[in-house]
Parts: C-alpha cells; sequence; structure tokens
C-alpha cells in the first residue's frame, strides 16, 4: 500500500495507484493461502474481504473441512500476533480475557496486584469451536470484538489494532453445542458456510496431506499495509441508489416495513440490525476495488449480502420446521428487491 494517508489522495492517479497495490496485494495474499487450502475460492474472498473492512467473520461447518487449516493459514500469511483459544464446556471467561493475580516482588517482598493478560490480547484471534464453550464464557468476548477493549476490575485494556476474531462453529444440531447469543452474533461482520469438497478438490486434498510434500504459506503483508488498507478503502464512494438499495434491503426483513413482502412476516421472526447494513456497505467498497472500480455497485452488495444478513435474522418456528435457510431468505429477499428496482427511481 502507499504510504499516503487518505486525506492526501487528491488526484485521481493517487486512487487508482492505491487501488491497483490493493488489488495485488489481495491476489498474492490470496494465491499464498490457496498454496494450502484447497478450493473454497469463495470463502477465503470473503474472509479476506471482512478482514480489511475491519470486522470479524464466523466460519461455519461439520468438523474436518479446513476451518481452522484456513484461519491458521491466515495467520502466516498476516505478519499478526495471534493466539487461539479451544473453546470447551469448561473453558472460563479468565481463560479468555485475562484475570488479576497477586504477584510477589522477587526482592523487596512486596505483594502487588498484577493483571494477567489472556489470549485475546492479540491482533488476530481464533475462537475454535465457539459454541461448544458455554453461554457465561461466549458472552466474555462481547465486548473485545466490539469494543476492541477488557475491563477488569473497573479498568479498561485497550486490545492491539488491528484485532480480529475469527471463530469456527459445528452446525448446532451436533451434540455439546450452544446457540451463540443474538448479540454475540450480530458483532459478527460475516457468517461463512463452510462446504464439502469437490471430486477434483478431494483428490488435490489427499496429494497434499498424504504424501512428503508439505505446502506452507509465506507472509505477504503486515499490520501497517493493513491499516492503511482499512483507511483508505472507508473512501470508495458509494451512490445515493445503491447506498438506498442496502436500505431497503435490511428493512425488508422487518415484517412491519413498507418494504417488507408480505411472506416475510412468515418466515421472519427478527428482522436484521442497523449493524447489517453497515457490514454490507463497508465489506461491498472492499469488493468494489478488487472487481477494479471506484464505487460501490449493486451487484458488489449482493456479492455479500448472504454472508453479512443470514446470522442476523431469527427464522419463524414454521420456517425452521420447514428446513427454510436463511441463506434461502436471503437470496429471496434480493430477488425481489430486483423485480422491484426499476420502481424506485420514478
Amino acid at each position: 500500500m502507499s504510504s499516503k494517508m487518505p486525506d492526501e489522495y487528491v488526484s485521481v492517479s493517487d486512487v487508482k495507484e492505491s487501488c491497483q497495490i490493493f488489488r495485488d496485494a489481495f491476489v498474492h495474499l490470496k494465491k499464498e493461502i490457496g498454496n494450502v487450502i484447497v478450493g473454497n475460492s469463495s470463502v477465503i474472498d470473503l474472509v479476506l474481504v471482512a478482514i480489511f473492512a475491519d470486522g470479524h467473520v464466523l466460519l461455519e461447518g461439520p468438523p474436518g473441512l479446513g476451518k481452522t487449516l484456513l484461519v491458521e493459514t491466515l495467520s502466516d500469511t498476516l505478519k499478526l500476533s495471534h493466539s487461539r483459544i479451544q473453546c470447551t464446556a469448561d473453558l472460563m471467561p479468565a481463560d479468555v480475557v485475562g484475570t488479576t493475580i497477586v504477584d510477589e516482588h522477587e526482592l523487596t517482598q512486596k505483594r502487588e496486584f498484577r493483571f494477567e493478560r489472556g489470549p485475546v490480547f492479540c491482533q488476530l484471534l481464533l475462537a475454535d469451536e465457539i459454541n461448544r464453550a458455554t453461554p457465561k464464557c461466549q458472552s466474555a468476548l462481547l465486548e473485545s470484538m466490539q469494543e476492541r477493549s477488557v475491563s477488569i476490575d473497573g479498568v479498561t485494556h485497550a486490545l492491539p489494532s488491528p484485532f480480529f476474531v475469527l471463530a469456527t462453529q459445528n452446525p448446532i444440531e451436533q451434540e455439546g453445542t450452544y446457540p451463540l447469543p443474538e448479540a454475540q452474533l450480530d458483532r459478527f461482520m460475516f457468517k461463512i458456510n463452510v462446504t464439502h469438497a469437490n471430486q477434483s478438490e478431494m483428490n488435490e486434498i489427499l496429494n497434499r496431506t498424504t504424501t512428503d510434500t508439505i505446502q506452507y504459506a509465506k507472509s505477504v503483508i503486515d499490520e501497517e499495509i493493513v491499516l492503511q488498507a482499512q483507511s483508505f478503502l472507508k473512501h470508495i464512494s458509494i451512490s445515493g441508489h445503491v447506498q438506498d438499495y442496502v436500505a431497503r434491503l435490511v428493512l425488508a426483513t422487518h415484517a412491519g416495513s413498507e418494504f417488507a413482502p408480505k411472506w416475510v412476516k412468515d418466515e421472519i421472526q427478527v428482522g436484521v440490525s442497523p449493524r447489517a447494513s453497515q457490514a454490507i456497505v463497508s465489506s461491498a467498497k472492499v469488493v468494489a476495488v478488487i472487481n477494479g472500480r471506484f464505487a460501490v455497485s449493486i451487484d458488489d452488495i449482493k456479492k455479500v449480502a448472504v454472508a453479512a444478513l443470514q446470522h442476523r435474522m431469527t427464522r419463524t418456528f414454521e420456517a425452521q420446521t420447514a428446513f427454510i435457510s436463511e441463506q434461502s431468505i436471503v437470496e429471496r429477499l434480493i430477488d425481489e428487491l430486483e423485480r422491484y428496482k426499476d420502481d424506485w427511481d420514478e
């Protein structure tokens, strides 16, 4: 990334140059991750988009699909401090954020209280199988994810910058899982579904993991580049009609809204929060630059809408028993909005 700060971009050539530098870094980063991770190209794209949009990511899928490997590989390609929390039923909040201990000075023998930092004090935190931790432990991450700080005994401790939480979870139907509270789900910018590999990808996985050939990912960018990219991407423009599209899409998840189709009340019990619209716009700006444009389009919105919305809504009991997924609901809403898009401009 350019060493210039965002307020120094005074010409079109400056913007174009910075966009090109960012695209090159993104492609290089994805290539290095691809040296280790087979398939799931769209998943990798969305994870990287969320990072440059300064958001947290929740990866969901059955065990053995490479969710943890993806996060670990990402920590290798980014020169960021990282920690891992293996969430279990006996994990305590102090095991995540840290605790105050009594420490005795070696020379003076004087005792004093000292805060022992937990694994959350890093730049890239992997919360593995987060829904196997108890709700009390899950809530310990709430302040860290939103405020980027930890409060212990009335003292607030700032977390490093940048700070990302990349969490994995198993489907809630599996034994020994606790559903994440809505307040915490809302803190994740994206929820990304990780799917099974196809035949060719499965063969490639076997070639890489059952032979003596070991693939490694090299470090590509550091925290300075990440912070510069985050700052620069906030200055990407979004036109009024595209922003209005986002507002209508978010409001369409609320049954009482004028933009909600009639069927919404039968499938969505609680609509998404305003934080969803912020997540969509911030991530769509990253997608726009990756695709070689300097302004957000509706197509950019569609590419991130499912990942930004699906975990923020609560389905009705009827929708759950009919196995109607959140993803299908969001896709249906997008289709409905597309059908009436021409009427908005009149």
